[in-house]
Formats: C-alpha cells, structure tokens, sequence
C-alpha cells in the first residue's frame, strides 16, 4: 500500500474550499472536506484509479474525482501519491496544471 503525500499548495486549496463552504455551513464544509480527503486517501490502495490529465497525454498527472471537485495527483514509484491540488469543477485548471 503506497502513502499519500499532501503537497503544501493542496493543502490550501483544499483550506480555501473549506472556508468558503464554511461561510454558509460549517456542516457541510466539514463534509465536503471529509469526503475529499477520505476519496484522496483511497489513493494508497489504487493509485491508477484516476484518469490521465487530458490536456497533456504524456503526463503523469492524474484527477479523481469527488462531486463537483477535481483532485489532481502523481503517482510516484511503490505506488506512492502526491496530492496536487483540489479544483473546483468550473475552475480551469490549466493555470494550475498546464
């Protein structure tokens, strides 16, 4: 089983979702928070279950997805991951990625 790595700019997209749910409802916040994180973690036991980052072929950057967020990840050797960041449908993440 390979270990999830939360890179520092992950964490805070993944802070910043957080508090703008939060503004509303700290509840949900709190379970869309979860949920992310607990999808990202299913990563340690298959790290290939996302798909390839479409804009680019030959990367190894991958995106799983969660409702209405994209968690953009590397799978590193043993199986090991790098969380990415955490993007909102709507956001173009090429910005981030591209």
């Amino acid at each position: 089983m390979g270990k999830i790595r939360w890179t520092r700019e992950a964490e805070d997209w993944l802070r910043e979702i957080h508090d703008y749910i939060a503004a509303d409802s700290p509840a949900a916040a709190l379970r869309t928070v979860q949920g992310i994180y607990e999808k990202a973690e299913s990563l340690s036991r298959f790290p290939e279950r996302g798909y390839r980052y479409h804009d680019q072929p030959d990367s190894t950057v991958r995106i799983l997805l969660y409702g209405h967020y994209r968690i953009a990840y590397l799978v590193r050797e043993k199986g090991n991951v790098d969380i990415l960041g955490v993007f909102h449908g709507a956001l173009d993440i090429t910005r981030y990625l591209g």
